[in-house]
């Protein structure tokens, strides 16, 4: 080491600095965890923090706060710190009363004891009704409960959080009833190290039982039930004499815990939670994908290598103007093709929006695919992605003003106000709405008027100052000169074949991009509706690159199959063309809620409705921006070959 640091001491060029700072980034790799994911250690006797979180419901999609419902309460709740995309989810993280002492195991531990009234009955019976699930944490793991399947690759999948109760009948009697999970045996699953003799928490898990409690005398704090008493070598293993949900009777809340000893190591502790059994149908879509993208890929080559090479030698080679009236095709509107579209202004705006998107979407891609926005780091990916939106505010600015200023536009500030505004703005308006109805349902997925004020301040702190620099930028830099000449008169477009048509052919450019993508979009949809999770970002991120490489294709394609019918107006379609896969999305979407999902209730609905109208415009936006960058560079490319006087 000493002979290592002499030499780089006596070493001062400046070449050395890009290997230091390459070591110095080795360096923070070892020493570097995310937030809330480092690795904690317990020894024998050590307290455990169990936390409770939200009530979900895949029925209505509205979360609640756990002690919404009458759970049994700790002397003081304490909310834990809640990072920006945790609070958008609807995460609600307090404390518990479960006390759990690291490898030493309880038995019929008593939490509780309430009576329901005519409210808390009815409180109850609404959240059974809806399927609610009470989801809790320990270690930063979520509770789950194991459920056998015999019917699936592996024996054992996993359900976030335990049903608050089921409805049932008694035998001989048709009159449905509720009963609560008022016995929760959990299973704390640990991995020790042998050098140190610590342990550290791999698994968290649960199996809700519904018993009715019984006690001798009158109840008291040291009242030892009768129906669960390790003394007497009782335990709860079946809900064969359940619970039931009725006014003026009580509920005693008890709960066993059991610690196992693991092989699996704390790092791969999340695997079992995110492992998939069909892995096959990914490879499927991909695979899918990869043929729409050869087969656009030839049509592109046919196009570029044979058309167009044997069209701009034969163009090239006339020497008399009659000769050049004689042609047909693309190279008659060369004197039109870079005229300027109808409200260019808004084409400028959303090309420089899409940009932001493009830019967003691709670098949470990267960090996903290395792994800094695993589920262990909750609400890490809305969080990175509402910053990595505002930061690339810039880069729109940029493109929208640029390309305006290609128009000969004069007044840059104006389309850098509207790139500021216009997207955030709708979307704003649209989940302020939402935000209303949730509010209206007393959820706790009602963002807070402080996270409100945050949002806000992103977007007129930070987005908008970006987006202005990097509009003046833009405006500064020179502007992109055509290829060729535009004439002072427009010219005539012929009448166009019925397969030309805008709209036809807009419907149409939409489908292949759309189908590069709706396998993936199925998962998607089932970890964001179904309360699953979703970490197959390695095949999203190929399936990305397949969806920026066919709206490209399919686009170019169109676009010079518009050019030979002599139609010249290729800029707004070029942008609706592969924009168009985002009407398939939402019908997508709309054929998801009437076939997967079972929400019943008008707002949950629109919740859903709400949602996906969100996410399809800004996937309309995104992928109109690769189609029109595509078709923008191919004119440029065609038109720039040929020798024009």
């Amino acid at each position: 080491m000493e002979s290592q640091s002499r030499s780089i001491h006596n070493k001062r060029s400046m070449a050395m600095i890009p290997a230091l700072l390459f070591l110095s980034l080795i360096h923070g790799v070892h020493c570097f965890y995310l937030p809330g994911v480092a690795p904690e250690d317990f020894q024998k006797g050590d307290s455990l923090k169990v936390k409770v979180n939200k009530l979900t419901s895949i029925k209505t999609q509205l979360p609640y706060s756990y002690y919404s419902l009458p759970f049994c309460t700790p002397e003081k709740i304490v909310d834990s710190a809640e990072n920006l995309g945790e609070v958008l989810r609807g995460d609600r993280i307090e404390n518990s009363p479960y006390a759990f002492t690291m490898q030493e195991p309880q038995l019929c531990t008593v939490l509780c004891r309430i009576m329901i009234d005519a409210k808390t009955a009815k409180q109850f019976k609404e959240k059974i009704d809806d399927e609610y699930r009470v989801n809790m944490i320990l270690d930063n793991l979520p509770l789950v409960v194991p459920i056998k399947r015999l019917d699936q690759a592996s024996n054992t999948v996993y359900q976030l959080g335990y049903h608050i109760g089921l409805k049932g009948q008694y035998a001989g009697n048709k009159e449905e009833k509720y009963f609560i999970h008022n016995h929760l045996a959990f299973t704390v699953k640990y991995h020790r190290d042998l050098q140190t003799g610590s342990s550290r928490i791999v698994g968290f898990e649960v199996k809700p039982y519904s018993i009715k409690h019984e006690y001798e005398g009158k109840w008291s704090e040291k009242t030892r039930l009768t129906t669960c008493d390790p003394h007497m070598k009782r335990i709860v293993v079946n809900s064969n004499t359940p619970l039931e949900v009725e006014v003026n009777k009580e509920i005693i809340f008890s709960y066993d815990v059991e610690y196992q000893e693991s092989d699996v190591k704390w790092a791969s502790r999340w695997d079992s939670y995110l492992l998939m059994s069909d892995d096959q149908i990914h490879w499927f879509s991909i695979v899918n994908s990869l043929m729409i993208v050869l087969f656009l890929t030839g049509m592109v080559a046919m196009i570029m290598l044979r058309t167009l090479y044997r069209d701009i030698s034969k163009y090239n080679e006339l020497e008399t103007q009659e000769e050049a009236l004689e042609e047909t095709g693309w190279k008659l509107v060369h004197g039109d093709v870079f005229r300027p579209p109808s409200n260019s202004d808004l084409l400028c705006v959303y090309v420089g929006t899409g940009v932001q998107f493009l830019g967003m979407v691709l670098v949470t891609m990267i960090f996903a695919v290395l792994g800094f926005l695993s589920p262990s780091n909750r609400g890490g990916l809305m969080t990175a992605m509402l910053l990595l939106w505002v930061s690339m505010g810039i880069f729109a600015g940029y493109a929208s003003t640029n390309l305006y200023k290609m128009f000969n536009g004069a007044e840059w500030k104006k389309i850098a106000a509207k790139t500021a505004f216009m997207f955030p703005a709708i979307v704003f308006v649209i989940f302020f709405v939402l935000n209303a109805l949730i509010w209206g349902q007393k959820s706790s997925g009602a963002v807070p008027f402080g996270t409100m004020f945050a949002l806000v301040f992103l977007w007129f702190g930070i987005s908008v100052p970006l987006v202005i620099v990097g509009g003046y930028v833009g405006f500064k830099k020179p502007a992109m000169e055509d290829p060729v000449k535009t004439n002072k008169i427009p010219r005539q477009i012929p009448e166009q074949a019925w397969y030309m048509n805008p709209i036809f052919s807009i419907l149409i450019g939409g489908i292949l991009p759309f189908g590069a993508v709706f396998i993936e979009l199925f998962f998607i949809l089932t970890s964001i509706w179904l309360n699953q999770f979703y970490y197959m970002f390695g095949f999203l991120f190929l399936v990305f690159i397949i969806l920026l490489i066919t709206c490209a294709e399919i686009t170019i394609v169109l676009c010079y199959f518009q050019l030979c019918s002599e139609d010249y107006k290729w800029w707004w379609r070029s942008y609706l063309t592969s924009g168009s896969s985002a009407f398939y999305l939402f019908l997508y979407a709309a054929f998801y809620f009437f076939t997967k999902l079972e929400i019943t209730k008008l707002v949950s609905g629109l919740l859903y409705f709400g949602y996906m109208l969100i996410a399809s415009y800004a996937f309309f936006v995104l992928t109109g921006t690769i189609g029109f960058y595509a078709c923008f560079c191919f004119t440029r490319l065609i038109y720039s070959s040929l020798k024009i006087d």
